[in-house]
């Protein structure tokens, strides 16, 4: 079985010109028709009477799973997922660095066939030190893990390919990839990954570029062409 999957940090649904218009970021998801998405910068603020999240669940037919990271009095902000597949359940798994912005990584168990698929959506922190924390702490998880199949996708914030985050994750992925998506009008630093296990299952991985996938965020999508054996 052949299956998309696609990260995207939505930027609170504020384009590269400043605007904030969640119509554009529902355009794209249409536009990656992809079977599972993993979203970052969720803000969860109410858009024509319903929850953002909620919004573009409906408007692009998916079922969706919260993760948010920053619990607020007027609206929480954070990781999600957008699935067509069945949920057989969800954790969010707290992995921030003292200080600095609350992280998690969202973890949704997913059933294809016979086959558990684990989904990692995370978004890292801003300082080396504390990606270097939040890698340790997501290997671990990975470690832990006895589902068929791993995806762990996100906005690492990780610019340097040489660095010991990226070099702790390509040991246990066994590859890795870098595609640049940031800043999404002209892509330079490749921030957003997408890894899988068993590595052979994964065909392929390429930035979604389209005219408004350039100005709905100041990211693009990341998107993986993915095989699951029945």
């Amino acid at each position: 079985m052949r299956l998309r999957i696609a990260s995207y940090n939505i930027h609170a649904g504020i384009g590269s010109d400043g605007q904030f218009d969640p119509a554009r970021i529902a355009t794209v998801i249409d536009e990656l028709n992809a079977d599972v998405i993993a979203l970052q910068e969720v803000e969860h603020h109410l858009i024509e009477e319903g929850d953002f999240l909620d919004y573009l669940a409906a408007r692009t037919g998916y079922q969706a799973v919260s993760g948010p990271t920053l619990m607020r009095e007027t609206r929480h902000y954070g990781n999600a997922v957008l699935t067509r597949l069945p949920v057989i359940a969800s954790q969010r798994r707290d992995i921030s660095f003292a200080g600095h912005e609350p992280r998690a990584v969202l973890e949704v168990e997913l059933a294809v066939a016979s086959k558990i698929i684990t989904v990692m959506a995370t978004h890292l922190g801003l300082w080396p030190s504390e990606r270097r924390s939040q890698v340790r702490q997501i290997v671990n998880l990975l470690q832990q893990s006895h589902s068929d199949y791993i995806w762990l996708m996100g906005d690492l914030n990780e610019w340097l390919i040489w660095g010991r985050p990226l070099n702790w994750l390509k040991h246990f992925f066994r590859y890795s990839h870098h595609i640049a998506t940031f800043p999404s009008f002209f892509p330079l630093l490749s921030l957003d990954r997408l890894w899988v296990m068993p590595q052979q299952s994964l065909l392929s991985v390429r930035a979604h570029r389209s005219k408004i996938s350039r100005q709905a965020s100041d990211h693009l999508p990341l998107v993986g062409e993915v095989i699951i054996e029945t």
